[in-house]
């Protein structure tokens, strides 16, 4: 056991679940075979180490110390159902049994259960929306309010479709496990949206105090070199590529008192050179291999981004390109705004601005704030300030992420001091 201060037991603990939670948790699930046993058991395990390591000590394998503690734990709370249930002696045995002779000693056997849940959660068997819902609540562990935001529905229907999911696993026996090589293309397009939406979550939070969470977008990463060490498929390869390019520039994206800073202000100096490098050769590597998917192409877009010394040295006219592919693989009124403000950036604003315009004519953003704000920005450029403050004031509107908001309010500040309203 490791020699730990009393009053400094609590922090460690609770950083230990911020970290650790969710890859106890998948163990444990291997271990049980019943998501919400595991659940129970994740947090009795969490709640003997709040009583236990105050007097013993933190223990030096702690992720293994908590599998084990939570396997005994729903062993000990299935048998004492027994007086209400007789079936669950039975399974209480059968749980005992089979996993008594799984000793965890050593932290690195529990390190790949996250994936083999990610494909349980992904199973065929399941909607496309339940698959992404169960993961992010049961692989990365956030919360159904936060999910619930995201698909822009009422956490009541998001937790119903995460409790119809975990139904639908149990009674149709759908193994936790990877599948066989030969079924993984079918099951990958999911997969890596779920690891992206993870990842996404973690670089720009959707909502919330933070622009980033870092130990999701850490973890998304993880997840795609465990995928890519087992498929090693074009699209898994510039997902992975796409990830640690857009990661490189984290140090740089927030100040101190972590306020916004855009990709044109940013110090590249920040940027993690080592992430970059490796991004760049696996953008190539996704290329080499094909065929180029919408991972891929994002990739290159990112690079691109990395290699310019600054935004007026960028290649606009290259990433425009990519977006031309982008689009044609994934016709997208997002990729069309990104692609608008390429445009701009090579052409000028007033042709930007009427890509933007265009794109809003029809509603496909009308709720994207971001689409306001690039708006803002560019009838700001123009010397359009009506137009630019109502398009702030719409943005601002849309926001639901602190730093964003602030960095919006300070725009608007800023266009008001010079073009006072009259």
């Amino acid at each position: 056991m490791a020699e730990t201060t009393a009053p400094s037991i609590r922090q460690i603990i609770d950083e230990i679940y911020r970290t650790e939670s969710r890859r106890v948790f998948a163990t444990l699930i291997r271990l049980l075979g019943n998501f919400d046993l595991a659940e129970e058991a994740l947090h009795d395990a969490f709640a003997a180490a709040a009583e236990k390591w105050p007097e013993e000590g933190v223990p030096a394998k702690p992720r293994s110390w908590l599998v084990s503690t939570g396997r005994f734990k729903a062993i000990d709370t299935l048998r004492r159902g027994t007086r209400f249930d007789a079936s669950l002696a039975d399974l209480a045995t059968r749980l005992d049994s089979e996993t008594c002779s799984i000793e965890i000693t050593d932290d690195s056997q529990v390190e790949d259960d996250r994936l083999r849940l990610i494909f349980t959660c992904c199973h065929p068997a399941l909607s496309p929306e339940a698959q992404v819902a169960l993961t992010l609540r049961e692989v990365c562990g956030l919360t159904t309010e936060k999910i619930a935001s995201a698909f822009l529905i009422s956490p009541s229907t998001l937790a119903q479709r995460i409790v119809r999911a975990k139904a639908k696993i149990r009674d149709a026996g759908i193994p936790y496990q990877a599948p066989p090589k030969a079924d993984l293309p079918e099951r990958l397009d999911t997969v890596l949206q779920v690891i992206y939406l993870v990842f996404n979550e973690g670089y720009a939070a959707s909502s919330g105090s933070f622009l980033t969470r870092a130990n999701l977008a850490e973890e998304a990463i993880r997840l795609g070199r465990l995928l890519m060490e087992l498929l090693p498929d074009a699209e898994v390869i510039g997902l992975l590529a796409l990830m640690l390019l857009q990661e490189s520039r984290r140090e740089a994206r927030t100040s101190p008192t972590g306020d916004l800073i855009l990709l044109e202000d940013q110090n590249r100096s920040l940027w993690n050179t080592e992430q970059i490098v490796e991004g760049r050769e696996l953008a190539q590597q996704a290329i080499a291999v094909g065929p180029v998917g919408v991972y891929a192409v994002q990739a290159q877009i990112a690079a691109i981004h990395a290699e310019a010394p600054s935004t007026a040295a960028t290649a606009w006219n290259q990433i425009i390109a990519w977006y031309d592919i982008l689009f044609q693989l994934h016709p997208s009124p997002v990729v069309e705004l990104n692609r608008a403000v390429a445009i701009a950036m090579q052409d000028g604003p007033a042709r930007g601005l009427q890509l933007i315009d265009d794109v809003l004519a029809r509603g496909d953003l009308a709720d994207y704030h971001l689409a306001y704000a690039a708006r803002a920005d560019l009838c700001r450029r123009l010397g359009k300030t009506t137009a630019a403050r109502d398009a702030y004031q719409q943005a601002l509107s849309l926001v639901k992420q602190d730093p964003e908001r602030r960095f919006l309010e300070k725009c608007l500040q800023e266009l008001e001091l010079k073009h006072p309203a009259g």
